[in-house]
Parts: C-alpha cells; sequence; structure tokens
C-alpha cells in the first residue's frame, strides 16, 4: 500500500505539468518517446537476463507495451482535446476495468472489489463534475483508451509475479516493462510524430527529465511492484486517488477555479470505498 500511496503523490504533479507546460506546444509522441526512454536507460543497468525464462521476459516486454507505451500515446494526446481538470475526471472508469480484468483473469466475478471501485468512481465524480469543450467525445474516448490499457497492464503484471518464485527481484527484470514499451512508443512516433515541435527550452527539456527519470522511471516499478502487494479491489481504488490529488496539486500551484466543497465531499467518498474494500476483504477471508 506505500508504494501506491508514494505513487500517487509524485503523480499527482504530472497532470498539470504536461497539461500546463508541453499539450500543444511539444509533439505529443515525442513526449511519450522521450519519458519512455529516460525510464529504460534508469533501469537497464539493473537488468539481469542470465536466470530469466524467456516467456516470462516477453511477457513483461508485452505488458509494458501496452500499459506504458500505448497508455502514453493515447494520454498524451487527450491534452490535446482536455483540460487538466477533464483528463483527470475522466479517468475515473481505471477502478471498474482493474476490477473486471482481475475478476476474468481469475475466471470470476467479486461483487464487493465492484463495489468498493464503482463509489470510489462516484467519488471522484462527484470531485470533477462540469461542462466539457467541444473536443468531449473524442478526448473521452481517448482518455479511454489511455484508462484500458493501463489497468489491462496493471492486472497483467499482477497476475504474471503472482505466479513467479517469491525470491525474484522484481528490480533486476523491470528493464523488460520499459523496452517493450519503448519498442510501440519509437514505432508510434516514428509513423505520427512531428520533429517540428520538439521542446525549445529548458523548461520543457527539465519537465521531461523529470517526467522520464522520476515519474516514469521510479513511480510505474513503485506502482507496480505495489500493485504485487495488495488485493484487486484496493489496487483499483487506489487508482482514483490520483484524481482528488491531481486536482490539489492543480489548485494549490496553478490556481484552477475549483469548487472546494465538491473536492472534499468526493474525497471523503473515496475514502469510505477504501473502507469497504477492506470490509470485504476482511468478510472474504472469514468465508474462506
Amino acid at each position: 500500500m506505500n508504494y501506491l500511496v508514494a505513487t500517487t503523490i509524485l503523480w499527482a504533479f504530472s497532470f498539470s505539468l504536461i497539461g500546463v507546460y508541453l499539450a500543444g506546444q511539444v509533439d505529443a509522441w515525442f513526449s511519450a518517446l522521450t519519458r519512455i526512454a529516460l525510464a529504460m536507460v534508469l533501469f537497464l543497468p539493473l537488468l539481469k537476463l542470465r536466470n530469466v525464462a524467456k516467456p516470462l521476459a516477453l511477457k513483461i516486454m508485452a505488458i509494458g507495451g501496452v500499459q506504458l507505451g500505448l497508455m502514453y500515446c493515447f494520454y498524451y494526446q487527450s491534452f490535446l482535446y482536455l483540460s487538466v481538470p477533464e483528463v483527470l475526471l475522466f479517468t475515473v472508469l481505471t477502478p471498474i476495468y482493474v476490477t473486471l480484468f482481475y475478476d476474468i483473469s481469475h475466471k470470476r466475478f467479486s461483487f464487493g472489489f465492484l463495489i468498493s471501485a464503482i463509489t470510489a468512481v462516484f467519488g471522484a465524480m462527484t470531485i470533477k463534475y462540469q461542462g466539457v469543450n467541444d473536443g468531449f467525445l473524442l478526448g473521452f474516448a481517448i482518455v479511454q483508451g489511455a484508462n484500458i490499457s493501463f489497468a489491462l497492464g496493471q492486472v497483467a503484471y499482477k497476475r504474471v509475479m503472482e505466479s513467479q518464485p517469491d525470491d525474484i527481484k522484481q528490480s533486476t527484470v523491470f528493464g523488460l516493462f520499459y523496452i517493450g514499451a519503448f519498442i510501440v512508443a519509437l514505432f508510434l512516433f516514428a509513423l505520427f510524430g512531428n520533429t517540428e515541435k520538439l521542446p525549445t527550452t529548458n523548461t520543457q527539456w527539465g519537465i521531461l527529465i523529470y517526467l522520464g527519470v522520476i515519474a516514469s522511471g521510479l513511480g510505474y516499478f513503485a506502482w507496480n511492484k505495489g500493485a504485487t502487494l495488495v488485493s484487486s479491489g484496493t489496487l483499483a481504488v487506489m487508482n482514483n486517488a490520483l484524481v482528488p490529488a491531481g486536482l490539489v496539486v492543480n489548485i494549490l500551484i496553478w490556481n484552477r477555479d475549483e469548487d472546494l466543497t465538491r473536492l472534499v465531499i468526493g474525497g471523503a467518498i473515496i475514502l469510505f470505498s477504501l473502507w469497504l474494500n477492506c470490509f470485504f476483504n476482511k468478510t472474504a477471508a472469514t468465508n474462506e
């Protein structure tokens, strides 16, 4: 849980940094590729393939290609059509995808987990419900592409690592995750990237470096490792903790005109969803 909380705080700044300094100014495909490349470089020195079976290596690469490669390409495009608060709002369906994908992978239906995830979604929607701009439908669809990619990758990584020996050190194989993501991002940049919209200021380069090394490099490792240590319900709910965290940062630093009453009420609902998840976990354990 500590990994997920720490990463949530770390990622809370990413939405606004992208929306304020990069969106519409720096090519979205280049931004995604740069973040992934920097994260990959950070973990390549730790990569140890001697005892990694080829099927496991390919699975981790495929997960990275979906969870990070595809997700970033959707995610960065969404800022071209939506404001930062709108992007945050439309991520509220991620917990539902996490819960459903995890249940499908186990060939079961966890009603309690679904309730806690839906409650978290309701809390996030309470925080930020407002009229949207003309790019609503396209922007919403793009964000859902990002949500599905992120959720599918989380669940797949959790399932794969749960089947591995306990003594496997995740930091020694996580470089494969970024290699897979880099291959996808490089391919999409080659197809759609605009080399005339590269970073032009030190601020833009600095933000990309921060996002690549810290938010992507350390952040995705911590998030995925945390995902292997908690239940699917907790993982689903923590996905929506990003919404209030991102909005708080947006309000305090960039002075967005937000409804603080909604923020408090929505945050309380999300905390309640965490309590619900704990309750259902205890009930399930008692019945086993």
